[in-house]
């Protein structure tokens, strides 16, 4: 029996919400709901509670359902604390090495600055399972809005020592374009040519590409790539820092 369940609950044109629930205590916790009519829908659909609201950052398309939520159900809201002035109704805020307690489940806060200053991420080991908001992406990262190229390196090189089977659940379903600029990065990654075609595949067939594998964005995803000397070479910067060469990366996808 697994320790607990997520389910992707579509939102917007491109928005994933997360319920993460506790197998043995019944404990229901929502990740980043950008509105809180989808919620109750699938809340009421499976006659589950809603215990607990996690926020990864302060953007309203992972925080605008946040009110309605805790006026429905009196959940208990938890958010960045470096974003505290920033996400209304906080009821306790976490730093990086905080421990988020879902029923049984229970989930390390991880600081991952760039897409925004306070930005974090959250790891349950018992279900292999990360919501990394919109830092990491499946095949790309986050806009740099508020952190700086340096700042969101870093942050992706704490995710990327996580387990390779940590199965990322992250907050937009943007692969299909991310792996269409992936194969401009690395060409010849015959990895990275097989995942575009079955994202592809996945796709046409109106299913998600969520959750992605950490071991297959190390493989394919040209963000978590910056140190590799091919990729380096490719962009005609041998001798350049990791992070120069991820700067020049995030630099071209912002026009691609």
């Amino acid at each position: 029996m697994s320790a607990g369940d997520v389910i992707l609950i579509p939102n917007r044109s491109d928005n994933y919400i997360y319920l993460v629930r506790c197998a043995q205590t019944g404990t229901t916790a929502v990740v980043d709901p950008g509105d809180a009519g989808p919620v109750i829908a699938e809340l009421e659909k499976r006659h589950w509670d809603l215990d607990l609201i996690l926020n990864t950052h302060h953007h309203n398309d992972h925080t605008g359902g946040n009110a309605g939520l805790q006026d429905r159900y009196k959940a208990r809201l938890i958010g960045p604390d470096a974003e505290s002035g920033k996400i209304e109704g906080l009821d306790d805020t976490v730093f990086e090495g905080d421990t988020v307690k879902i029923g049984l489940l229970l989930g390390e806060v991880i600081d991952v600055p760039g897409h925004t200053s306070g930005h974090i991420a959250f790891y349950f080991p018992d279900i292999q399972a990360l919501f990394s908001g919109d830092s990491l992406f499946a095949l790309g990262c986050g806009r740099l809005f508020e952190g700086t190229p340096e700042q969101m390196w870093h942050s992706l090189c704490k995710l990327r020592r996580l387990p390779d089977d940590t199965q990322i659940y992250c907050g937009h379903e943007y692969t299909q374009s991310n792996a269409r600029f992936a194969v401009t990065i690395e060409p010849d990654n015959a990895p990275l040519q097989a995942r575009a075609v079955a994202i592809d595949t996945l796709r046409a067939a109106g299913r998600p590409t969520i959750p992605s594998i950490m071991a297959a964005e190390k493989d394919t995803n040209p963000f978590l790539r910056a140190d590799q000397a091919g990729i380096a070479a490719k962009l005609g910067m041998t001798h350049a820092s990791p992070e120069a060469v991820f700067a020049e990366i995030r630099s071209r996808k912002d026009r691609f």
